[in-house]
């Protein structure tokens, strides 16, 4: 029996004082110059607790937080957790509409900054926002002056841990974070994560990468995503080491791992041929990795890597909403699948009416759990988006997926007008906000197409008010201002119509099919062109 399969509590603060009394002095954490072991994480949480207390923070209340992988991002979300207050990470790469959309729709009382990102604020409208106060991680720069948008906001540097609290009398399924996901038809949804999702995120992760108290855990994702969030969990419930490094480095990848002495990995779809196509070296041969999490990883690039450095990907199938409930093993029959339903879930391919579909017949992926509050318990004030996506008791991911005969389950697309690029989702109605609001579009079409490595690249067709002229590189350069870099545009094309139904909704899976024109403006062929990712993912 490994260590995380003896429960005692399904709760962040249970989590903390389990991991304390089982593992002791272990190393537990390695970020930046920080280095704690498991015992010292309840006394962070409760120490942190105590500084969020003295702000006037309580049970329930929203704490907002935009950083890069530096130690106060776990510092406040477990010490959120031991309080009994919320998370709201906010993704680096958003600019000031998106910052003050999180920060409104959360309710948020207190949001924590990174100094490098205060200038974003200029874009940011607080009024009307429960905002009360803004702490800035500013490395003893001692220029606080906050944009115009935040004025008459109280502002304070970030402060040093307090009296250590008790732990707040949580249940299973209080929430512990609201995670933004993009929309399709609409603003990003906050997804409530209560604290019993999260211990089951880490110990379905452990048990499908089989991990154990030797192993090092290392990731180069940002902490701002449940991917990178989800590694905290899976080493304190199996008494291990998680390292966190700043950000991914395709040239400085191996090194790093090497130097962490990693033993298990986590990579997104793009990162793989992106490591790929460096030159081959020594490091990758001489690192002591022996298992990676790979989710959308080409099942072509995924055998290619196996071949070359060692390691075997993992594929698998989770959503924020969700939890881990579909994954293959390193001795799995065959390759090419998302894999098999895992224990304590249920899963349909369903048509149109939620009817269950044959095996081989594509449709959509519903689920469901078995255990209480494994799964997100919806989203932050949207009751009827909630009900939606959880109508008839299932979850409806808007994956399209065909079950085979053996019990895999194949991706096929998704149903949902949804783009993934860069391991970000990307909302195409929030694109095509942005684009409306520039003075010469008169209608826009945002919609994924084929990118060269994996996932997607953005693609915008564009209708044009009546005698007005378009400049392609203006309008990128308009969007940068206003958008994340992830989901500026790459393709643009103006067009004389778009394909219609009868009732006038946009037909994108017409513009899907046809792709990139010849004439289709594309940024990554201008000067200075961003077409491949840089070095830094995830960061603006």
């Amino acid at each position: 029996m490994r260590a995380y399969e003896d429960v005692t509590g399904r709760t962040l603060p249970a989590m903390l004082q389990r991991q304390a009394a089982s593992f002791g002095d272990r190393p537990f954490l390695a970020l930046g110059e920080s280095r704690w072991s498991h015992s010292d994480a309840w006394r962070e949480a409760a120490g942190w607790a105590g500084a969020l207390g003295l702000a006037g923070v309580g049970r329930g209340d929203r704490v907002a937080v935009m950083c890069s992988n530096r130690i106060e991002f776990v510092q406040l979300f477990l010490g959120c957790g031991w309080l009994g207050a919320v998370t709201v990470p906010v993704n680096t790469a958003s600019m000031g509409p998106q910052i003050a959309y999180y920060v409104a729709d959360s309710e948020t009382r207190l949001l924590v900054m990174e100094s490098c990102y205060l200038a974003r604020l200029d874009g940011a409208d607080f009024s009307g926002t429960r905002l009360e106060m803004i702490w800035v991680l500013d490395d003893g720069d001692p220029g606080l002056a906050l944009p115009r948008s935040a004025l008459g906001i109280p502002v304070a540097r970030y402060p040093a841990a307090a009296e250590p609290l008790a732990p707040a009398a949580v249940q299973p399924g209080e929430p512990l974070a609201i995670l933004y996901t993009s929309g399709t038809t609409g603003p990003a949804k906050g997804v409530v994560c209560p604290h019993a999702q999260y211990y089951w995120w880490g110990r379905n992760t452990a048990e499908i990468l089989g991990i154990g108290g030797a192993d090092v855990l290392c990731t180069t994702l940002p902490l701002f995503h449940i991917n990178a969030l989800n590694t905290l969990a899976q080493a304190a419930l199996a008494g291990c080491q998680v390292a966190y490094e700043p950000r991914f480095s395709a040239s400085g990848f191996w090194a790093a791992m090497h130097t962490r002495r990693a033993t298990v990995v986590y990579l997104l779809g793009a990162m793989v041929p992106i490591l790929l196509a460096q030159p081959a070296g020594a490091g990758e041969k001489s690192h002591k990795v022996r298992i990676g999490l790979g989710p959308g990883v080409p099942a072509a690039a995924a055998a290619s890597f196996l071949q070359r450095v060692g390691v075997r990907l993992l594929e698998g199938y989770g959503s924020t909403e969700t939890n881990f409930v579909i994954a293959t093993a390193p001795d799995s029959p065959r390759n090419g699948v998302m894999g098999w339903l895992r224990p304590g879930f249920q899963a349909r391919v369903a048509d149109e009416d939620d009817a269950e579909l044959p095996p081989g017949e594509a449709g959509e992926l519903l689920l469901r759990t078995d255990v209480p509050y494994a799964f997100a318990s919806g989203y932050f004030n949207m009751p009827q988006k909630t009900v939606e996506a959880w109508r008839n008791l299932w979850f409806h991911t808007g994956d399209r997926v065909v079950r085979d005969a053996d019990g895999a389950f194949r991706f096929i697309d998704r149903i949902k007008d949804a783009i993934r690029r860069r391991g970000e989702n990307i909302s195409s109605f929030e694109v095509e906000q942005v684009l409306l609001s520039h003075a010469c579009v008169a209608a826009a079409a945002v919609f994924p197409v084929q990118s060269e490595l994996a996932e997607d690249e953005v693609m915008a067709a564009l209708i044009l008010h009546p005698g007005q002229r378009l400049d392609p590189a203006e309008l990128a350069g308009f969007c940068d201002l206003r958008l994340p870099k992830f989901a500026v545009p790459r393709y643009i094309e103006v067009v004389e119509d778009l394909p219609r139904t009868e009732n006038g909704k946009v037909q994108k899976y017409k513009l899907r099919e046809r792709g990139v024109a010849a004439g289709t403006w594309d940024r990554a062929a201008q000067p200075g062109g961003v077409g491949r990712p840089p070095e830094r993912t995830g960061r603006p």
